[in-house]
């Protein structure tokens, strides 16, 4: 895949790739663990049936999801 992703964008080797991969969670990864205390700070802050209803609701929701298989 990592081939593929570097023809595509006309580069020889894949190490191109794996950098901006990198690049892209380190610039990244500060704000998830923010959003992911944020989260944190709030929790407990619904009733346990609420999260309940929640969980319910995102687990349809990913059961509905579309997964990209790569091809066009």
């Amino acid at each position: 895949m990592l081939h593929a992703i570097a023809a595509r964008r006309g580069w020889r080797g894949y190490s191109k790739v794996i950098e901006e991969a990198i690049e892209f969670y380190l610039r990244h990864h500060s704000e998830t663990n923010e959003v992911r205390k944020a989260l944190l700070d709030r929790r407990g802050t619904w009733r346990t049936e609420e999260a309940k209803k929640v969980r319910e609701a995102i687990r349809e929701l990913r059961e509905k999801w579309i997964v990209p298989t790569g091809s066009s």
